[in-house]
């Protein structure tokens, strides 16, 4: 039920890529003033620690960043993609340009100490639900213009990506659900676009309208804002006919005793909202 988004190596590179240019055109601007005072020819080492435990996410970023100010940049990974460092651990090492890691710090940064914070947290999430049928879910609560890579930060961290954006798959919520005319209408009005959509899923918020569109062929339902009790008894009403997805207000406190419900699918906003930057530092040596 996941959206197919391609992650590969390639469209990784170019993502980065993009994401890089924006990010250094939106630092450097006419020109890296305080770099300009290092001498152009001399070269240097940089290390980048990490000052706590995290799992690593952001190669391709740190590196695309590095690369658009010194293509001849070379970058030694210690700590490889989607691995656990501990603190004060060296997770790589970069030559090049002493102007160029001047200039290419603060953004490779950026993109690392953000996207290993997402995978961090996500696998976390993932390991309170071990055991259960449940897999942690993102949403589209993220930053605007890096969804992309937030999104594969969570997969990264071992997370299911929910739908890239409204384009790709139909979640119809209330406000859609009462615009339509009800639930039978509504779903009657998916069926003729379902074909476009990676899938179909209605949000419902009590029993009644959970049996509703159990009737009317709904495979994935959304069970927004339910307490316990009445989580267990749609799992049970339910009987496996649709992929049962809980959200709303769910914590790493409140996620085991949500995930044994039975429920398939956990998403939470938090993976990608809510989240606090690892903290990594550069340290650089002439050489």
């Amino acid at each position: 039920m996941a959206t197919t988004t391609d992650f590969s190596a390639a469209a990784l590179a170019e993502l980065a890529r993009a994401d890089a240019a924006r990010a250094l055109a939106e630092d450097v601007g006419a020109g890296d003033l305080t770099a300009a005072l290092v001498p152009a020819d001399r070269r240097a080492r940089a290390r980048i620690l990490a000052r706590q435990p995290a799992v690593i996410c952001g190669a391709a970023w740190v590196e695309a960043a590095v690369r658009q100010v010194d293509p001849a940049a070379t970058v030694h990974w210690l700590v490889g993609e989607g691995q656990r460092t501990m603190a004060d651990q060296v997770v790589v090492e970069i030559e090049g340009s002493a102007r160029g890691l001047l200039t290419a710090e603060r953004t490779a940064l950026n993109f690392l100490q953000l996207l290993s914070a997402v995978a961090t947290k996500t696998a976390t999430y993932v390991e309170a639900v071990r055991g259960t049928r449940a897999q942690i879910v993102d949403t589209r609560k993220t930053l605007p213009g890096l969804r992309l890579a937030q999104k594969y930060a969570v997969r990264t961290g071992g997370g299911t990506n929910h739908r890239i954006g409204l384009f790709d798959a139909v979640l119809i919520k209330e406000n859609h659900i009462a615009a339509a005319g009800g639930v039978k209408q509504v779903l009657q009005a998916a069926a003729k676009v379902a074909a476009q959509a990676a899938f179909v899923e209605i949000e419902v918020e009590t029993l009644a309208q959970l049996k509703e569109a159990l009737d009317n062929g709904a495979t994935m339902i959304l069970l927004d804002n339910m307490d316990l009790p009445t989580l267990r008894e749609a799992v049970r009403t339910n009987d496996q006919r649709a992929v049962l997805e809980i959200s709303g207000g769910v914590t790493l406190e409140t996620l085991r005793p949500l995930a044994e419900t039975g429920v398939d699918r956990i998403s939470i906003g938090a993976l990608t909202k809510d989240v606090k930057a690892i903290d990594f530092s550069m340290r650089l040596k002439e050489i």
